[in-house]
């Protein structure tokens, strides 16, 4: 599991940059524009984050690191879709290279609390455990993209854009992720 890695600036410092340049620039959020984004998309966002890493303060960094480059990059966007799908591009990115810098890609450690949506019965907290348990067995490409499509219910052709692929290829690669997975549950995880 990598340390407590910290990024160069925060969120909260990209108030320091010069935003005289970002405030002319046609079609960049105002502050209360991107305060709303971020109030749609920070928990979604988060879930898949401390879900793919198997850590939540990896995931607040990850996190805070997303939104400050989404913030920095000032791009302007065909549609809601098409900027939250740009945020979650980046927040991979940034978990990617993570795991580059600290050679980080098998031995996650899970945390089985990892995040709760609803209220469960018994038996649905024994699936969760074990789904949970389970995820740590699949590639972080494979836990990305499960994740990305049941999860978050993103399209084959968001899937392809969060994660760099070809969206011909979607398709099979999550077949192959949902079989692995599978498998996994079936024989037992520890």
């Amino acid at each position: 599991m990598i340390g407590k890695m910290r990024f160069p600036m925060a969120l909260h410092d990209a108030a320091l940059l010069d935003s005289r340049e970002l405030d002319d620039a046609p079609g960049v959020m105002s502050e209360e524009e991107f305060r709303a984004f971020y109030d749609r998309t920070a928990r979604p966002l988060w879930a898949y984050l401390a879900r793919v890493t198997g850590d939540r303060q990896q995931a607040e960094d990850v996190l805070q690191e997303a939104y400050y480059r989404f913030y920095r990059l000032a791009a302007t966007y065909e549609s809601e879709a098409h900027r939250r799908n740009s945020l979650f591009r980046i927040a991979t990115n940034v978990m990617r290279d993570l795991a580059r810098r600290a050679k980080y890609r098998v031995n996650v450690e899970f945390d089985d609390e990892l995040p709760v949506e609803r209220p469960t019965t018994e038996h649905h907290v024994t699936i969760k455990t074990d789904l949970s348990r389970a995820m740590k067995h699949l590639e972080p490409l494979q836990r990305e993209m499960l994740w990305l499509a049941y999860a978050q219910g993103a399209s084959h052709e968001e899937i392809a854009g969060v994660l760099g692929l070809r969206t011909v290829s979607i398709r099979t690669l999550l077949l192959r992720a949902r079989r692995k997975l599978a498998s996994i549950l079936t024989r037992g995880v520890q």
